[in-house]
């Protein structure tokens, strides 16, 4: 899906997870805390947006999986049109010789 500044959803979430955990690790790093609760914190933050990232990864798989199905079925509908029309073609040819030929 593309919005209307040019960048994908996919784009935006990515530039908008990558926003929030920056801008967790500095709040981490500069809390007044033990340098061990301040790890612990950032591997916290950093677990949960590996997570959502993977999460991200998944939905966008899918979508990019139903958009190639309809996609493709789309392909077969244009293709089973055009053979029909080109059979029709072909039959319209025929009989038009046929009835040129009697004559």
């Amino acid at each position: 899906m593309v919005t209307n500044s040019g960048a994908s959803a996919g784009s935006v979430a990515l530039a908008f997870l990558s926003g929030a955990l920056l801008g967790a690790v500095t709040a981490v790093m500069l809390a007044p805390q033990a340098g061990r609760d301040s790890r612990e914190r950032v591997t916290g933050y950093a677990r949960r947006t590996g997570e959502d990232l993977r999460d991200l990864k998944d939905r966008a798989t899918d979508a990019v999986e139903e958009v190639v199905g309809r996609g493709r079925e789309l392909v077969d509908e244009i293709s089973c049109a055009a053979r029909e029309a080109l059979d029709a073609g072909r039959e319209a040819m025929r009989r038009e010789r046929e009835m040129n030929s009697q004559d």
